[in-house]
């Protein structure tokens, strides 16, 4: 039984993971507007116990990507300069719609498994039990 259990901890360990990236995606798509603002970044890092990887994955932690922010023509802004620029953000819409995309369908396919590895010890507990 600890083989099922330890998939679907894998499992929901990787949900979580996307379930975040996808909040950054998220905060990154509502942001694009927004003046001076930096895209964030987070990685996936294994999980360790006692030395030895878990199989289970987290969240890095979270970056500002510090690529040059685009600069907007804008003489009536507020934010502007002498020759009418300001800052915009990093961020690309197009890049931001696909992570999003792939987290969700990542989510998704753990999701699968979860329910594979849940319906599977319930098989094997109607098994035992007759």
């Amino acid at each position: 039984m600890s083989d099922f259990t330890q998939s679907m901890a894998l499992s929901a360990s990787g949900m979580k993971a996307q379930a975040m990236r996808l909040r950054h995606s998220s905060e990154n798509i509502a942001n694009a507007d927004t003046p001076g603002y930096h895209r964030k970044i987070a990685g996936f890092e294994k999980v360790v116990s006692d030395g030895a990887p878990t199989g289970e994955v987290t969240l890095g932690p979270v970056r500002l990507d510090r690529s040059e922010l685009t600069q907007i023509y804008e003489p009536g802004h507020p934010m502007a300069d002498e020759n009418g620029y300001h800052d915009g953000s990093n961020v690309d819409l197009v890049v931001e719609i696909a992570d999003a995309r792939e987290a969700q369908r990542s989510y998704e396919a753990n999701l699968r498994m979860f329910d594979q590895a849940r319906q599977m010890s319930a098989s094997l507990l109607e098994l035992l039990r007759r």
